[in-house]
């Protein structure tokens, strides 16, 4: 076959498609805390996670799962990612509207957002605060960086966050939480930072670091 004969070319189509979120509501929150789950997980292990949060009673929960569903391994377990490399920067596009239709439907006035993210989630966790059509009052990032895209935004506006890393973590390692450290307090963003003795990993003491952070973004009446 001539292959010199054929050309090949790459078509980006925008298609419908429909994501999952778990919602947990309770009369009269104190604060909507919006999770997003990482690599291999669903929203259901997320909001597990949120749940699992020290007065999480007193707020509305969401979970938001990613776009793009798979089975785990060979068995029946729908699990999701956010993104791959490949057409990565349209990827980002789709996962930013989807966080705002998302926010746009479950938003309650006066009622504080933060946002919750674990390893991969981290970074959907700041593209939803920071490019947000609603204003979000703070975000949670445990064991991922934040998006390198949006340090180079002139324009973007962090919320406070709260930068979590496990002492034995080999993913989101101690140089890379130094570095987004810096490059936020660079632009003036009141981050914390909590190191817990574990590693890549979800444990009792990152759930209580998010409650203390929360119900200071609560206390501080934070509001849109």
């Amino acid at each position: 076959m001539d292959e010199g004969r054929f050309l090949m070319e790459v078509l980006h189509v925008t298609t419908r498609t429909h994501g999952r979120v778990l919602v947990r509501d309770t009369a009269g929150p104190s604060a909507l805390v919006v999770g997003f789950h990482g690599y291999m997980e669903s929203a259901a292990i997320q909001m597990e996670r949120l749940t699992g949060i020290d007065g999480s009673d007193r707020w509305m929960l969401a979970s938001v799962q990613g776009l793009h569903r798979f089975y785990r391994g060979r068995s029946d377990a729908v699990v999701a990612s956010w993104m791959t490399r490949q057409d990565r920067e349209l990827m980002i596009e789709d996962n930013i509207e989807y966080a705002n239709e998302v926010l746009d439907r479950i938003a309650k006035p006066a009622v504080p957002i933060i946002t919750v993210g674990f390893s991969q989630g981290v970074a959907m966790a700041f593209r939803a605060a920071v490019c947000a059509r609603i204003r979000v009052a703070g975000v949670v990032a445990v064991g991922g960086d934040v998006p390198p895209e949006l340090f180079a935004r002139s324009d973007a506006s962090f919320p406070p966050p709260l930068i979590v890393r496990g002492e034995r973590d080999d993913w989101y390692t101690a140089d890379k939480a130094k570095k987004d450290l810096a490059a936020l307090r660079a632009r003036s963003v009141d981050a914390e930072f909590v190191v817990h003795q574990g590693g890549h990993e979800w444990t009792a003491d990152v759930a209580a670091a998010a409650a203390a952070f929360i119900e200071r973004i609560v206390a501080h009446g934070s509001s849109r």
